[in-house]
């Protein structure tokens, strides 16, 4: 590692990167090389800059958090995110940390808790924000009660999409898979959930939270 924590800052809107990098800079050891509005941008810099830790926001204009945390793993397992975020549901912790994000901690945390949280990070310690931490321990325990925390984090994204609205070729589109694998994971995340068209569907995901 660099005599600094060098850190790549993706969120979609430039006010909160701003207040994000004055925040850590405070830090003599912590740096922002690099920002992202978006999920192919944020590839794109991680490829360029290879950053110590990437703070990244689940909620992207292209693609999801949940997947894009997954599709940086695959390409490098040691890669070291920290999700920073609105959502304290701890589906979305669950599935972040499932994805292999290592720490998640929501932007209603005290700033102290953000620092905290990059050095653990770049440490490869996990950490998870108080306000979601004691949830996502009760919702690990009762796991089998709640089939959403089955989904897988590819099965995660798509429901997320599905219930924005998206097309099957949409869809598609913006994950780089074919319409018949969409509908087929379309097909997957019905079963998993126990409901039999759309409509179930939404009303499942309204009784989880997620819309």
């Amino acid at each position: 590692m660099h005599d600094k924590i060098r850190l790549l800052l993706v969120d979609d809107h430039a006010v909160v990167r701003n207040g994000y990098r004055r925040l850590l800079e405070t830090q003599s050891d912590l740096v922002v090389v690099g920002e992202a509005a978006s999920a192919r941008e944020a590839s794109e810099r991680y490829r360029e800059l290879a950053p110590d830790v990437i703070v990244l926001d689940i909620g992207l204009p292209d693609v999801g958090g949940v997947e894009l945390v997954s599709r940086l793993v695959q390409r490098d397992a040691g890669v070291r995110i920290l999700v920073f975020t609105m959502h304290r549901d701890p589906i979305f912790a669950a599935q972040a940390l499932r994805a292999g994000a290592i720490g998640y901690v929501t932007k209603s945390s005290p700033p102290e808790v953000m620092v905290q949280a990059v050095y653990r990070v770049a440490a490869r310690r996990q950490i998870i924000s108080p306000d979601v931490s004691s949830d996502l321990a009760l919702s690990l325990l009762n796991q089998s009660m709640d089939p959403v925390a089955a989904l897988s984090p590819r099965e995660f994204e798509i429901l997320q999409m599905l219930l924005e609205g998206c097309e099957a070729g949409e869809i598609a589109s913006r994950l780089s898979l074919t319409a018949k694998t969409v509908q087929n994971y379309h097909y997957q995340i019905k079963i998993k959930l126990g409901v039999r068209n759309d409509i179930e569907l939404a009303r499942k995901a309204m009784k989880f939270g997620l819309i």
